[in-house]
């Protein structure tokens, strides 16, 4: 599992082009992009979103990026996203071989949000809907962004993509 997260000052999800609708929209906090890869468990996911929700790139007083969404009360809106396993290294369009079949994906995509919940609390995390074509507004805050994969994705051998 991997996930690129970027710091925002705000950011929202909309589905749906005809009857729009917010899935969800948070403030200072997080967008925690999600990808599944073939092969991740229910560990992976547990990891990532202690590492997430751990993560240090809030700054302190004096400035330095010290603090994590547990220290600032900031949220996090989590979004799935396959894409974040595209291999690039042969012609020009990716291929997603890498990316988990959808009921997995689903499910451990289920499990981050759920250990994100339990870590900031349901209010603090926002979410898009898995599956559907969604509109991301977000405000980079810095900008910051990082990508953090779980134990088992390190050692894969096949970061390159």
């Amino acid at each position: 599992m991997r996930v690129l997260i970027q710091r925002v000052s705000h950011a929202r999800v909309t589905v749906g082009d005809t009857d729009p609708r917010i899935t969800g929209a948070i403030g200072p906090g997080l967008l925690v992009l999600c990808g599944v890869r073939h092969g991740d468990t229910e560990a992976d996911a547990i990891y990532l979103a202690g590492r997430v929700a751990r993560l240090r790139v809030f700054e302190d007083t004096e400035g330095k990026m010290n603090l994590s969404l547990l220290d600032t009360g900031g949220e996090a809106l989590v979004v799935s996203q396959f894409t974040l396993h595209a291999d690039t290294r042969k012609g020009n369009r990716p291929s997603y071989g890498h990316a988990a079949e959808p009921v997995l994906a689903e499910r451990l995509y289920e499990r981050f949000v759920g250990e994100m919940r339990v870590l900031l609390g349901d209010r603090r995390v926002g979410t898009g809907e898995f599956g559907a074509m969604m509109q991301v507004e977000l405000v980079n805050d810095g900008p910051v962004t990082v990508t953090v994969k779980s134990k088992s994705e390190y050692g894969a051998g096949d970061e390159s993509y």
